[in-house]
């Protein structure tokens, strides 16, 4: 009995290491399989590979154990399977090489066929070279490529009376090509060979194509379209050349590609001048009645100005573009204007360009504009402005103030200054020692795949623009593995004995201490910056400032205790941004809004009085008094006591702090943004004063940011700046362009999108590689 178990044990060990391995494979091609299936659910949407449309992911279940087994990917078109280790390679050969019999019916392009083996060769030996990979579609869709008529060939020589075997052209196209192989239906091992060579081949096809419109003179007409549906065609193909704004050029409308495309589906040929004469000033017009009509609809407004400070560094001269927008207390932004400034603009100037724009819109009643948020002029015109009209509230833009605190640190912090050096002295011996420069490029090569120089600033970059030093940070830290590797190579060696620059390099990229900082740096400046677009992408209000720059100190406490620096000359630079930034309108929203009440022990929902430091408590105080009229000071202080001590309803505090969550983001965000004023003016309207205080404040927007232009329109402003008419239709192409956009709430522009889609499609491949892992083992 004794040995009846002995021999049994064994077998049972044996059994439950063989589950556990069937377990550990099900987790890998589940995991494989999810993957893939996000990835397909992305493609399908518009951001990945075609081929996922016709693609999708399947599981094979082992059949005794139950469990996946394997992943299979299986053509929607005709059912087929194939292995899922690399989806690009099954689209490539059984898509594109037309393998799939139901993907496409029509003539084969002569890209998708080898030029060994289709160029000018006899059908037979095509047949029989493609054979392994089309069998099936030999019997499918192989006939379609063939001519519905058929001409004899023109000239049949003997091949050995000239050179070489014929190819065609690479000028030829390729529909040319495979209709006058198709066409002239050479008999079996036949070559054909035209006295002219291979140049012959367009005369050729443009005779066989002659030959064809006579035998089949009525070309199929395109369909047939009303006026009504032509005029809405039209309307819509101007607003997406208007809504471009630059990024199509009027030239291209005029193309012949583009003409035919029209001609195609039924539409009339259209002109350029048409487009930038009656039809641009007409949707000029509609868009202006439109925004005109919404900005009267409204009690106040904000003035939003952006672009007085350049952000394009120089890259069209001195030349940029200020958009002025007003932001409504409904949350919807609107394009006021575009004005187009040259090199240093001074503050006065600035000061008479947005009061002239606020005069515009209300000339007998100014006190509707609640105040003017711009991207630089704080200290001078924006305080100007509000001195002489004292119900205004000017802000500064929030996206650049934490874009500026990246410079301050990069000026201020001795650190900034020492990594910069150092990463300088590095990237600038790593490209220009040759010898170097081509060991660097083999084991980058070998370790990412790709060969390039490292990204230096210029010297004149480095206070000016804090992005190049940022992408030199990045290239260091991406490339440190392979600077090791450099540093063992042979070459590097022998660059060492000579050079003394080269031996302080190499002990510099030994060092741990300094790979620390590096990162460091580039931990705080990355920290920052995406705060900042945070900033740009959320457009926060007014009352959200204080708040974001608490959460800054705190992410900033957190960095210096993970890279062991001093917080004092860190939290000293802060402050001072923190100082140059602030509004005594930061405080007063914070605490008149409700989205920020705190609920106490007792169940009250209050003001957060509490995290306000004296100097603010007292700034709330005076902003209140300056904001209403002297009769009402007294009595708006009164209420303002009242709302300390009682704040909001505790079922109407939480109906405005409700959160949803995003469906494109994931991330959680209040519910009814508009909830904070509507309360004011409906359920807390017993508060007269304050609560007109309240409504004109809540409701401002932090940062100026809004409609981007593209760069294709400022390069044409900065090269026709000085034509009038030309200054002219560009001023209604951007407003066409920004009305579309801000009502859309699109705040990108294409350049934005095109690199963003770009780096997707690059990066689907690694996202497939996280997911297939141990292809071979499953």
């Amino acid at each position: 009995m004794a040995a009846t178990n002995t021999s049994t044990q064994p077998v049972a060990v044996e059994s439950s290491a063989s589950g556990s391995a069937d377990e550990v494979t099900a987790k890998a091609v589940q995991k494989r399989y999810e993957g893939l299936m996000m990835v397909r659910n992305k493609a399908i949407k518009g951001k990945g590979a075609w081929y996922w449309a016709h693609l999708e992911p399947m599981l094979v279940q082992n059949s005794d154990t139950g469990l996946p087994k394997a992943v299979k990917l299986r053509c929607s078109l005709c059912q087929a399977v194939f292995s899922a280790s690399n989806p690009s390679r099954t689209a490539s050969e059984h898509l594109k090489r037309g393998t799939c019999p139901n993907f496409n019916s029509e003539a084969k392009p002569i890209s998708s066929v080898s030029p060994s083996s289709a160029a000018l060769a006899s059908p037979s030996s095509t047949v029989h070279h493609n054979h392994r990979k089309r069998s099936s579609s030999s019997a499918g869709g192989g006939g379609g490529s063939v001519s519905s008529y058929h001409v004899s060939p023109l000239a049949m020589v003997d091949p050995s009376r000239y050179c070489g075997e014929l190819t065609y052209s690479p000028t030829v196209s390729a529909t040319t090509v495979v209709t006058a192989i198709a066409g002239s239906l050479l008999p079996p091992q036949q070559h054909l060979m035209l006295s002219g060579g291979k140049d012959d081949l367009g005369a050729l096809a443009m005779l066989e194509d002659s030959v064809k419109k006579l035998k089949s003179p009525k070309t199929s007409p395109g369909p047939a379209l009303s006026k009504n549906q032509i005029d809405c065609a039209l309307d819509y193909l101007a607003d997406w050349v208007y809504e471009s704004c630059g990024s199509v050029s009027f030239t291209s409308l005029e193309h012949p590609k583009f003409r035919a495309f029209l001609n195609q589906v039924g539409l009339p040929a259209i002109s350029r001048r048409e487009f930038t004469g009656s039809r641009l000033d007409a949707k000029f017009e509609e868009a202006k009645v439109e925004s005109e009509a919404r900005i009267r609809d409204a009690m106040f407004f904000q003035v939003a100005s952006d672009g007085w400070k350049p952000k394009n560094y120089g890259v069209f001269g001195e030349d940029n573009l200020v958009n002025l927008t007003v932001n409504l207390p409904n949350g919807t932004s609107l394009y006021r204007k575009a004005v187009f400034v040259s090199g240093s603009v001074p503050s006065k100037y600035a000061e008479e360009v947005l009061w002239e724009t606020v005069t515009g819109i209300c000339v007998n009643s100014v006190q509707q504009c609640v105040g003017i948020i711009a991207d630089r002029f704080k200290a001078k015109a924006l305080r100007n402005l509000e001195n002489q009209n004292h119900w205004m509230v000017n802000l500064s833009c929030q996206f650049q103030g934490f874009n500026s605190l990246i410079k301050d640190f990069c000026k201020e912090l001795p650190l900034f200054k020492t990594v910069c050096e150092n990463c300088v002295k590095l990237v600038t011996f790593v490209n220009n020692k040759s010898q170097v420069r081509n060991s660097f490029h083999k084991y980058q090569l070998q370790e990412h795949g790709y060969a390039l120089l490292l990204r230096v600033p210029l010297p004149e970059n480095e206070n000016l623009n804090f992005g190049p030093v940022f992408a030199m940070l990045e290239d260091v830290l991406n490339s440190a593995q392979v600077l090791q590797m450099v540093l063992l190579d042979d070459s590097h060696k022998m660059a060492s004995m000579e050079d003394p620059i080269a031996r302080d390099v190499s002990e510099m990229v030994s060092n741990v201490g300094f790979w620390n900082e590096v990162e460091a740096v580039h931990s705080l400046i990355k920290l920052i910056k995406d705060m900042a677009q945070e900033i740009e992408a959320e457009r926060p209000l007014v009352g959200q400032c204080l708040p974001l720059w608490e959460e800054l100190r705190t992410k900033v406490r957190d960095w210096c205790s993970k890279f062991h620096i001093g917080e004092g000359p860190v939290e000293k630079i802060i402050e001072r941004r923190f100082k140059k930034n602030y509004h005594p309108a930061w405080a007063a929203a914070f605490i008149l809004d409700p989205l920020y009440l705190l609920r106490d022990a007792s169940g009250k929902y209050l003001p957060p009085f509490k995290c306000l430091t004296t100097e603010q408590e007292k700034d709330v105080d005076k902003l209140i008094t300056r904001l209403v009229s002297r009769e009402e000071a007294h009595i708006a202080l009164m209420e303002l006591m009242k709302w300390r001590t009682e704040g909001l309803d505790p079922v109407y505090a939480r109906a405005v702090q409700m959160k949803e969550r995003d469906p494109v983001t994931g991330k959680m965000k209040i519910a009814n943004p508009q909830s904070s004023r509507l309360v004011w003016e409906t359920y807390l309207n017993e508060f007269k004063s304050l609560g007109k205080v309240a409504v004109r404040l809540i409701f401002l927007h932090a940062t100026s940011c809004g409609f981007k232009c593209n760069w294709s329109l400022l390069r044409w402003v900065s090269a026709h700046g000085h034509s009038r008419v030309g200054m002219d239709k560009a001023q209604k192409l951007i407003f066409i362009a920004a009305h579309s956009k801000l009502e859309r709430r699109d705040f990108s522009t294409d350049e934005d999108k095109d690199a963003e889609l770009l780096a997707l499609a690059n990066g689907e491949d690694d996202v497939l590689n996280e997911v297939l892992v141990d292809t071979s083992s499953v």
